[in-house]
């Protein structure tokens, strides 16, 4: 088996700027995140875009599904924005159902100490292998169906909807 890793950015990805204090985007974290979990199986990554989800429109959603469609793959981990994971599930729900499609995020960016990060990559890939086909969400733990699941900005965690 061979698991297909797709980035779109989100916080996750995030670089701090030392010199200015703002969070924005360089290059993916997620070679350094793949080799630092010691994923014994192959993992491919596709780098599809890298922002912020709130910034994410209608024709990068169909990047995404295009890349999902197009992957041989089965298993497909999707990094994503936690604030319109959702909507882009939406979208890969209504429209693939041969492959298991997870998506997972950060609230903390990967590089910033105490990062859920690391944790919600390794969870996403395990649940990924194990899953029958359809779209889900695995953040802090637990799995969430596409059309079952809500992000919680109080809480800051996500939970059913």
């Amino acid at each position: 088996m061979t698991l297909r890793i797709i980035a779109t950015g989100g916080t996750f990805d995030k670089h701090y700027n030392e010199l200015n204090g703002v969070l924005g985007f360089a290059d993916s974290h997620l070679p350094e995140v793949i080799k630092r979990s010691r994923i014994t199986i192959p993992a491919a990554l596709e780098v599809v875009a890298l922002l912020d989800s709130l910034d994410m429109q209608d024709a990068d959603r169909q990047k995404v599904l295009a890349a999902c469609q197009a992957a041989a793959e089965k298993a497909i981990v999707i990094v994503h924005g936690t604030d319109t994971m959702r909507e882009t599930a939406e979208v890969l729900g209504a429209a693939v159902k041969d492959k298991t499609i997870v998506f997972t995020g950060a609230m903390i960016p990967y590089e910033i100490a105490h990062s859920d990060a690391l944790f919600n990559f390794g969870f996403a890939c395990g649940v990924a292998q194990t899953l029958p086909p359809g779209v889900y969400v695995a953040m802090n733990g637990t799995i969430f169906t596409w059309d079952n699941v809500t992000k919680n900005r109080a809480a800051g965690v996500f939970q059913q909807r």
